[in-house]
């Protein structure tokens, strides 16, 4: 008895046509957000391979169920899970949450979602592997990014915030205060939002004609623990900073404990801004002045596309919603009263 015929996949299919697995299957489901010649290509190889139209699942019936996928938990995570739950709850649908640390999680994952059914996915600063993506690709199960970790595939949407001009917005504020030694603690440097907000600080500084000083950019990795660390070796510096633009609000938090534990008040002696505008800003002492990130509205934006039967056509692979700088009580016309290159406090 002869060997049954190898199934034709959708990445064999895509590595003939030289485009992306995601692009072999929006040209099944028949989207229209495919270029002509592309989609000729695609068609062309599905017909020379014998690709089975009927080897696609079916599509069943809505499953009312949205995958919400973090790399980890921190405290902007719950404006996100609220804001997909709201929109999902309006659809009468469900979210179900998972955070995935390790390829090993995302793997256990994918194995698990290949069992379930879900109406999509979204991926929350959740990096996959080219092949874990093209395992998805294969599930037919469509995904929305939501501040992708680096370059997001032109073939996904991706809906991000407006975190450049957020930055230099944070940073202009400063400015307008008197600051000009102003330094920034950076959240992980290969994640895309990172990147964006040290450019729009960068660009601050350039228009106000103001040297840009690597001593006082130090990097960090959106966690307490770094921001601490950052922040203290900043104010151990011979000339600290006045001002500290700080890529997240936990970063912010970091901030203000080693200003306490270098006895200096806030803000006084050093002004603070933050970025997102997580519950915690409004609560600590002083509130802090942050970038209000539109995090549940980019949950809502996500679940609803996911859920609506006209999918994202129409919409441009990469959205990005506004920030909005708000002012509270960290931020202040800096005190020059210095001795011997530190701060003193007041008498």
């Amino acid at each position: 008895m002869g060997a049954e015929p190898k199934q034709v996949t959708m990445a064999v299919v895509a590595a003939a046509a030289e485009v992306s697995v995601p692009t072999v299957s929006k040209v099944l489901n028949g989207r229209a957000d495919v270029a002509p010649d592309t989609r000729r290509r695609v068609e062309s190889m599905l017909g020379e391979f014998g690709y089975a139209r009927s080897q696609r699942r079916r599509k069943a019936q809505p499953a009312h169920l949205i995958d919400l996928v973090f790399r980890e938990f921190s405290p902007w995570t719950t404006e996100i899970i609220r804001g997909a739950s709201d929109a999902a709850l309006a659809a009468k649908s469900r979210v179900a949450v998972t955070a995935v640390a390790s390829a090993a999680d995302v793997d256990h994952w994918m194995r698990s979602l290949k069992a379930s059914r879900t109406d999509g996915v979204v991926l929350v600063l959740t990096e996959l592997s080219d092949a874990q993506r093209n395992r998805l690709a294969a599930l037919q199960i469509p995904v929305v990014l939501v501040d992708p970790v680096g370059q997001p595939d032109p073939d996904v949407l991706s809906i991000g915030a407006a975190n450049w001009s957020g930055a230099m917005s944070a940073t202009e504020h400063l400015l307008a205060l008197g600051h000009r030694r102003i330094g920034t603690i950076t959240g992980t440097p290969r994640v895309l939002c990172s990147q964006a907000r040290l450019d729009g600080y960068r660009a601050a500084l350039e228009r106000a004609g103001i040297p840009v000083d690597p001593e006082i950019i130090v990097n960090g990795d959106f966690h307490y623990e770094s921001a601490l660390a950052a922040a203290s070796a900043l104010l151990d510096l011979p000339d600290p900073p006045t001002a500290i633009f700080a890529a997240s609000d936990v970063t912010a938090m970091g901030v203000y404990e080693a200003a306490r534990q270098h006895q200096l008040r806030l803000p006084e002696h050093l002004s603070v801004v933050g970025f997102d505008d997580v519950p915690m800003a409004r609560w600590v002492s002083p509130p802090l002045t942050t970038l209000h990130q539109p995090l549940a509205e980019m949950a809502a934006l996500a679940t609803r596309t996911l859920l609506s039967k006209d999918d994202w056509i129409g919409f441009d692979h990469r959205i990005e919603l506004a920030t909005r700088l708000v002012v509270r009580s960290s931020t202040q016309a800096p005190f020059t009263g210095r001795a011997g290159g530190r701060k003193r406090s007041r008498p």
